[in-house]
């Protein structure tokens, strides 16, 4: 199963960007979004921006993935 993860694209070089999802660094091509810029959140899908997104509804996201990873640790240790 593949997520479409908000990330902030903290390098950018051509079509080249680097982002920050939450502390998670992932390497995707803007070419689909040519007018995300350094700074921008971007919605990322497969290794590609497909979307910028509004910082209200990355934050929203962000504070879910969040949970979720809590939700999990939680479950481990009640299973463990």
């Amino acid at each position: 199963m593949c997520l479409a993860v908000p990330a902030r694209i903290i390098e950018l070089n051509g079509d080249d960007a680097l982002a920050d999802c939450i502390g998670n660094r992932i390497q995707a091509k803007t070419t689909l979004v040519p007018n995300a810029k350094l700074g921008d959140i971007v919605l990322i899908h497969a290794g590609f921006a497909i979307t910028v997104l509004d910082e209200d509804e990355a934050k929203k996201t962000w504070l879910l993935l969040e949970e979720l990873d809590n939700f999990s640790k939680t479950d481990k240790k009640v299973s463990g």
